[in-house]
């Protein structure tokens, strides 16, 4: 029988070696290829949904919304990508569900003139930088 000392010094060394081994797995979006997606657009204002995930807004000389997307996992992993314009709202999601890693960033460039929100709140973008 294991005395609970040594059951949780064994427990200890478990867990270090598998955030050892998470961490040789981990993955960076920077890394991954990158994927476009262009939207028609003729609004005046634009509510970007990103669900916390890092995006970065662009004033552009466009009449269209252009999206990219970097995402990196490891393999299986079971991935939940959407992007899609409705309504003036831009949704984007890009993450991994169970024991899975993944990492993901994203890019919208936006017509210039455009009011952009950002989950419903004023940005400092207005189309014009």
């Amino acid at each position: 029988m294991i005395s609970p000392k040594t059951a949780r010094v064994l427990t200890c060394c478990v867990a270090i070696v598998l955030a050892g081994g998470l961490t040789a797995c981990s993955v960076d979006a920077r890394n991954a290829t990158p994927e476009e997606k262009t939207f028609a657009f003729g609004g005046e204002t634009l509510d970007v949904k990103a669900h916390g995930i890092p995006t970065d807004l662009v004033a552009s000389d466009r009449e269209d919304v252009k999206v990219t997307r970097w995402f990196d996992t490891r393999a299986g992993s079971s991935k939940t990508l959407r992007w899609e314009l409705k309504d003036g709202a831009l949704e984007l999601e890009a993450g991994c569900t169970g024991l899975a890693l993944c990492d993901a960033r994203f890019e919208v460039e936006v017509p210039r003139g455009v009011e952009v929100l950002r989950d419903g709140r004023k940005t400092d973008l207005r189309g014009r930088e």
